[in-house]
């Protein structure tokens, strides 16, 4: 039977409550414990599909075609875990479902409300299919005190007398912020937050301190006697110089073991830590370092662009090196020459984006590594950006654009009006509905077997994670592979481009799908990792 760990935020957001969830998963994972881990989000979309980057960070895929919260990729990406369209609720979905019921009549006339309809609602999707599960690890979105997320808090509180005893343990992650005028760290923020917490009826049992330096001891004791939790539950969660440091570091805090001992567990396993001290060592000890430059449109926030990173850094430790990257703002090549942006770094990635502003940009960037023999990675948009920059220039097309941007004679990239999902036609059209309305999801791709991805992969059989709305347009085709840029991988059906390389470059490859959503720190993505280590080897020729 699974045991359920609740994990709430107070004080400020943004302290890494998914960070913490996905580190204490990975540790009781490494301790031969099976994990699961979800999230529930308390805002009123029904996903964060439709939300711009800026909004919320970027949006995590899953093989299933969720759109879900970015802390999924943490889950992923510490535990090995694929997440699906379950994984994650939000107020949004929980509403819509309830509503649905409603217009039916399936309430037989009664009033409905928040107790006991919605949080009704939210203990069945935390409950349900947990079956051979050791330890189901619940985030809640936002932090303690939240108006929206006060339906969620109640839920959990009543699934506290729901679950037989000792069953349900409740973690609190809050802050202590160093007053360098008084030259002292506070409790009282965190004072305030459990009181919050339990004047809502939830009693935690651990709490999680973010902090930027060591917490005395006098410190730990005082907030366990007013907050009333043991010193022992009491853990430092201090800042880290890599967020895969953090699974190690809550082990010396003790924190797998406090969440055990609230569980009665006696003489549990130690946790097998070896493949987190080799990434964190090769983190720290790098033999070398390239700069990569991802151009894009939402540089300004780097949770737009999570995974992304967090693949570059992988592609390092796969090659045991540290990467650098240079964040670009798209639109600056609108009206500036890259070369001075572009001209020292070793590798350039254009991520996927929507919309037509710093599209110019791109095309630029991906035109200046086709000529200058630079390593590009074009993801997704960046793939589009990269078929009509070499429409433009090598095949002739001077009007080269895509309907996204307006109508176009040219369109090398078009809306996507129809594909096949399994054995489903899947239909679109430029009136529906933008939200979960894209190519979402894992699908299948076959790459020319003599392709240089194909020899990267390892296979010409693949299944990557796609979130987009435009293809490239097969019709032109034919005059792009007569001036070297092949067509390496397409749909089983031959209708959908999914991969684009150039054979006279040393690495110039794009992919229509989104390949940084599969990595993982212990299993990098092989794209990543060939990326980097092309980039390596530009970076010796300088």
């Amino acid at each position: 039977m699974a045991r359920y760990v609740f994990i709430t935020g107070g004080v400020v957001s943004s302290l890494g409550k998914g960070l913490a969830s996905a580190a204490l998963g990975a540790l009781l994972q490494a301790r031969g414990y099976k994990v699961r881990l979800r999230k529930l989000d308390p805002y009123l979309n029904v996903d964060p599909g439709t939300m711009s980057p800026y909004q919320h960070g970027e949006v995590y895929v899953t093989d299933d075609g969720a759109e879900t919260d970015l802390d999924l990729g943490h889950y992923e990406r510490f535990t090995g875990r694929p997440a699906n369209r379950m994984d994650n609720i939000t107020t949004g979905r929980i509403y819509q479902d309830i509503i649905a019921k409603e217009r039916r009549g399936d309430y037989l006339g009664g009033t409905v409300q928040v107790i006991p309809h919605v949080t009704d609602a939210i203990k069945e999707f935390v409950l349900d299919g947990n079956e051979g599960y050791d330890f189901v690890l619940c985030e809640i979105g936002g932090t303690v005190g939240d108006i929206e997320g006060l339906p969620f808090f109640e839920a959990i509180r009543q699934l506290g007398n729901d679950l037989p005893r000792g069953e349900a343990v409740y973690i609190h992650l809050t802050l202590m912020p160093y007053i360098p005028s008084a030259g002292e760290l506070k409790t009282k923020p965190t004072q305030h937050s459990v009181k919050e917490l339990r004047s809502i009826g939830i009693q935690p049992d651990i709490l999680l301190v973010r902090c930027d330096r060591e917490i005395p001891m006098a410190e730990r004791r005082k907030l366990a006697l007013f907050c009333n939790v043991r010193e022992s539950a009491v853990i430092p969660a201090l800042d880290a110089d890599s967020i895969y440091a953090v699974p190690i570091a809550y082990h010396a805090q003790g924190l797998d073991d406090e969440v055990l001992n609230a569980f009665g567990y006696k003489g549990a396993p130690a946790p097998e830590l070896s493949r987190w001290e080799t990434i964190t060592h090769r983190i720290t000890h790098p033999e070398g370092e390239v700069t990569i430059a991802v151009v894009g449109k939402y540089t300004g926030l780097k949770d737009a662009y999570k995974s992304l990173f967090e693949a570059l850094i992988h592609g390092g430790i796969a090659n045991n090196i540290r990467v650098n990257i240079e964040w670009i703002e798209s639109a600056t090549f609108d009206v500036e020459d890259p070369t001075p942006h572009l001209d020292h770094v070793n590798g350039i990635l254009v991520p996927g984006g929507f919309g037509e502003r710093g599209a110019e940009g791109k095309i630029k960037a991906a035109g200046f590594a086709r000529q200058r023999k630079v390593p590009y990675f074009g993801i997704c948009f960046g793939m589009q950006m990269a078929v009509i920059e070499a429409a433009r220039s090598l095949a002739g097309i001077g009007g080269a654009s895509s309907t996204e941007f307006g109508p176009t004679e040219e369109p090398v990239v078009g809306l996507m009006t129809e594909w096949l999902k399994g054995n489903d036609l899947e239909r679109r059209g430029f009136d529906t509905d933008l939200g979960g309305t894209m190519r979402l999801g894992a699908y299948p791709a076959s790459l020319a077997a003599d392709s240089r991805i194909a020899a990267i992969y390892g296979d010409t059989e693949i299944s990557e994670r796609h979130r987009h709305r435009y293809e490239v347009n097969c019709a032109y085709r034919d005059r792009l592979e007569e001036r070297g840029m092949r067509f390496a991988g397409m749909s089983p059906d031959g209708v959908l481009p999914e991969t684009v390389e150039f054979v006279d470059h040393p690495w110039f490859i794009g992919v229509q799908f989104h390949p940084e959503l599969k990595s993982r720190p212990f299993a990098p993505h092989p794209l990543f990792a060939s990326f980097i280590a092309a980039a390596l080897a530009q970076s010796r020729l300088v």
